[in-house]
């Protein structure tokens, strides 16, 4: 989806990866396989320092447990920044998976079309987190200052608005509040 919107996306595995861009898509995976890799190879804390500068950071399923203040019923340990709850696999198992239209506080148009793979939901937000959408009474994408979460997959739709979206604070951003 970047690529289609022109975006120069790379791949983020170290430090100085980290170092080279202007912000950053946590996607979606195994969360806890994850903030151990984070870990392993250093990024925990220069991540943490430049979200604290500004950087935008998106987190999709996966992404958005890893980036969430705690995970309800685990002691997972996740990066804290998005000031959520949330609950793994809260949607259900791999063959409850489905694509539900979703009306979205501030994109407008028609319905975006979410797709659920094994995803969370957000069960409470704290400080300026809001939500931004929600499913069933549950929370499905939020939006605190320069982060996002999304419980869905935007990347598996043809919708570009969400990718837009993120894009757009990103190109907010000066150099200067997100220093390398």
């Amino acid at each position: 989806m970047l690529g289609r919107l022109k975006v120069d996306a790379r791949s983020v595995k170290t430090a100085q990866d980290l170092s080279e861009v202007d912000g950053l898509i946590i996607p979606g995976g195994e969360s806890t396989t994850v903030g151990t890799m984070l870990n392993r190879f250093g990024l925990t804390q220069p991540l943490l320092e430049r979200v604290k500068k500004g950087m935008p950071v998106w987190g999709t399923c996966m992404g958005m447990i890893v980036m969430a203040q705690n995970v309800v019923g685990s002691s997972q340990p996740t990066l804290g920044m998005l000031h959520i709850d949330v609950k793994r696999n809260a949607f259900g198992r791999q063959v409850e998976s489905a694509e539900v239209p979703l009306t979205i506080s501030g994109l407008g148009g028609k319905p975006f079309p979410g797709v659920f793979i094994r995803a969370p939901w957000i069960e409470a937000t704290r400080d300026n987190a809001k939500i931004m959408a929600s499913l069933d009474g549950k929370g499905v994408m939020v939006r605190q200052g320069n982060l996002l979460g999304t419980s869905f997959h935007p990347e598996l739709t043809d919708d570009p608005r969400i990718h837009k979206l993120f894009i757009d604070l990103v190109e907010r951003v000066t150099p200067a509040t997100a220093a390398r």
